[in-house]
């Protein structure tokens, strides 16, 4: 696998499209193919506009850790084991 030359935060510019955003995931292929998930930063009509994926090689740095802010972190959803309840009937289910 190879390494990743962009961090998760970076502001970024698509070589092609010139698509301006901020680097939200990314993803190691099996072929050694780096890509990455782009988030666009500006509105469409009042509305956030869909991330679209790049390839490493396409994308320029704009700025380095432009978007460092703390994102919420969801709690894992309850897992039914099986087992019996601990208190009571498993709301769960």
């Amino acid at each position: 696998m190879s390494e990743f030359t962009l961090g998760l935060g970076d502001r970024v510019r698509d070589r092609i499209t010139g698509l301006r955003g901020i680097v939200v995931a990314r993803t190691d292929w099996l072929n050694f193919c780096n890509r990455y998930t782009v988030q666009p930063e500006r509105l469409k009509d009042g509305k956030p506009i869909q991330s679209s994926v790049f390839d490493e090689g396409d994308l320029v740095v704009v700025k380095k850790a432009a978007f460092t802010g703390r994102v919420a972190k969801v709690a894992p959803a309850r897992r039914y084991t099986g087992g019996p309840p601990t208190c009571g009937a498993d709301p769960i289910r």
